[in-house]
């Protein structure tokens, strides 16, 4: 099948010299089916049509194992942080610990804290009192991975949030 593609487009290729007035090509002596002259050749194509196909399929599989790992983080980093907030005797102490929650729960999963944002809503005006619910976002934005200039050009893979709920507890 290949022989055949590869002798039709030597027919065209002829005709189009000869029509445009060019000198035909020296054409080489076919010994027939067994003929060395393009030995190996099939590897080569095989090689290179396996690059230009694989490559792209490798890089699309890292990015969305980036964008997965870093939904993994979202989740876990919004429902840690709302219990930790929650655990604390006051608003204040209960957003730095929100925050360090985040940041290692992030940085478990590689990404870093410029990536990341933090929103601690609540249903009261005091946070701390008894049976009020605390709301926590935390929002990620996962860049591409592998890009040498991907931070200059803001190109990212994914942005991502999640959310999580905890109540204040009676007895703390």
């Amino acid at each position: 099948m290949l022989r055949l593609l590869v002798d039709a487009g030597r027919a065209v290729l002829a005709r189009f010299r000869e029509a445009a007035g060019l000198p035909l090509a020296e054409s080489r002596k076919s010994n027939g089916p067994g003929c060395d002259s393009e030995r190996g050749s099939a590897v080569v194509e095989f090689v290179l049509l396996s690059i230009l196909l694989m490559v792209p399929v490798v890089y699309f599989i890292v990015t969305m194992g980036q964008i997965q790992g870093g939904s993994f983080a979202v989740v876990g980093a919004a429902d840690q942080a709302a219990k930790v907030f929650v655990m604390q005797k006051d608003t204040a102490q209960g957003r730095v610990a929100a925050e360090q929650a985040v940041l290692l729960i992030l940085a478990d999963y590689g990404h870093s804290a410029e990536q990341a944002a933090l929103d601690v809503a609540c249903d009261r005006s005091d946070c701390g009192s008894a049976g009020a619910a605390v709301t926590v976002t935390v929002r990620l934005t996962v860049p591409l991975p592998m890009l040498p200039f991907g931070d200059a050009l803001k190109l990212d893979a994914a942005n991502l949030s999640a959310s999580a709920t905890q109540i204040v507890g009676r007895f703390r």
